[in-house]
């Protein structure tokens, strides 16, 4: 296919990650990010292979998928035993895109595995960028023992076929320099607002939304409203597979549960379930559909106390376009997602932080509805990404003709 124009049709390979199915409201934020990138290219006109599981229902040109169904129950099994899913996964789709061979640009979803296979797939391929969802590791993470992760993206310094972006400015500042050449700026995320449900008349509670580990910050959102006699829902899932307040009371009951060893299902037991109240505060499990559009839309606020810097957060946004303002804290991607006071508040501190839980009621829903519009919305981000894709297209054409 023809690139030389930007109104030119491309033929754009998504590989998403085989852990799950990618659809409308998708839980987890990547795959909610793929469905309205493969939705919104697809409705502008371009082709789009999705390499995905045989479960999802994107509207994307065409779907295809090595595994039929979602490997996520396998996520947090050792190394040695999941790495034949993504590996199988992502060979799957370079195997079949080298078949095609009219791909214009390959666009890559699957951390750190992707890129490693993706560096030496020149000459057959076409230009590939891959995008950094997770955060870089810092000095801070590397002193607690974390694995250093900056030592893997230096090495792709000298691959010339292969482009990163990142998903928010901060999340750039934390890149080491020798990735700096292949690192092509960021593509904030986006959704669709028309999907979600708009209401300006709220009820009396706020909402925690999200995977319940310490970095979200479930503990200090239970402390906030219980200190101050206020209702709040936590939705999420714990440690990866338990979904539902059954599933979590089977799991407490039983002494050899898989779960007993693992650090989210004990910040859960030892910091958030001792301050769950019934009416006050609650743990509603996993919220999809129009469940979760009921909840953010009738949500008082979002509150998220993060203890991390989150790289996005698109449940941010999703708040923000049901008419729900959002008080956090300003780490990570939050002051780019967050005009203090005018669709939500961040805080410096505990104190400011309950302060502003006061004030959610002085946020206009319509303003928090058209920062989505404007910035954050599924038609912008695709936009954005044809601009990268193009770009990186010109640059391989201009390096072959050399």
């Amino acid at each position: 296919m023809s690139t030389d124009e930007a109104g030119d049709r491309l033929k754009i390979a998504l590989i998403a990650p085989p852990w799950l199915s990618i659809g409308p409201h998708c839980y987890f934020g990547i795959e909610n990010m793929l469905h309205n990138l493969a939705t919104s290219l697809t409705q502008l006109g371009h082709h789009v292979e999705l390499f995905t599981v045989g479960t999802s229902t994107t509207a994307a040109t065409k779907l295809r998928w090595y595994h039929e169904k979602n490997q996520y129950k396998h996520i947090h099994r050792p190394y040695y035993q999941t790495s034949s899913i993504i590996i199988s996964h992502v060979l799957y789709a370079l195997n079949a895109i080298r078949k095609q061979g009219d791909f214009d640009i390959i666009h890559d979803h699957n951390d750190f595995i992707g890129p490693a296979i993706m560096a030496y797939c020149n000459g057959e391929f076409p230009p590939i960028l891959h995008t950094i969802h997770e955060p870089f590791t810092n000095a801070k993470l590397v002193r607690k023992g974390i694995p250093d992760n900056r030592l893997m993206y230096e090495q792709f310094k000298l691959i010339k076929h292969l482009y990163f972006n990142c998903v928010s400015q901060p999340q750039i500042g934390e890149a080491p320099k020798e990735l700096k050449s292949r690192l092509l700026g960021f593509v904030h995320n986006g959704i669709d607002p028309a999907e979600y449900k708009f209401q300006t008349r709220k009820q009396d509670f706020f909402a925690s939304v999200g995977s319940i580990k310490q970095d979200k910050g479930q503990a200090a959102a239970a402390r906030f409203c219980r200190e101050q006699g206020e209702k709040l829902q936590i939705a999420g899932i714990i440690s990866g597979g338990i979904a539902t307040p059954a599933e979590l009371a089977a799991e407490l009951a039983d002494p050899r549960s898989p779960y007993r060893n693992n650090a989210d299902f004990k910040y859960f037991v030892h910091e958030v379930r001792p301050q769950l109240k019934d009416g006050q505060v609650e743990y509603i499990g996993v919220v999809q559909g129009g469940r979760k559009l009921r909840l953010l839309a009738q949500a008082k606020a979002l509150i998220s106390p993060i203890e991390w810097e989150e790289p996005f957060g698109i449940i941010v946004i999703e708040a923000l376009a049901s008419g729900t303002p959002v008080v956090t804290y300003p780490r990570g991607a939050m002051p780019e997602l967050i005009q203090h006071g005018v669709n939500g508040f961040l805080a410096k501190n505990e104190r400011e932080f309950k302060q502003y839980m006061q004030r959610v009621g002085e946020i206009d829903p319509e303003a928090c509805r058209r920062s989505v519009e404007q910035k954050f919305s599924a038609t912008i981000m695709a936009e954005n990404y044809l601009k990268l894709y193009r770009k990186i297209i010109k640059k391989q054409a201009l390096a072959s003709a050399k």
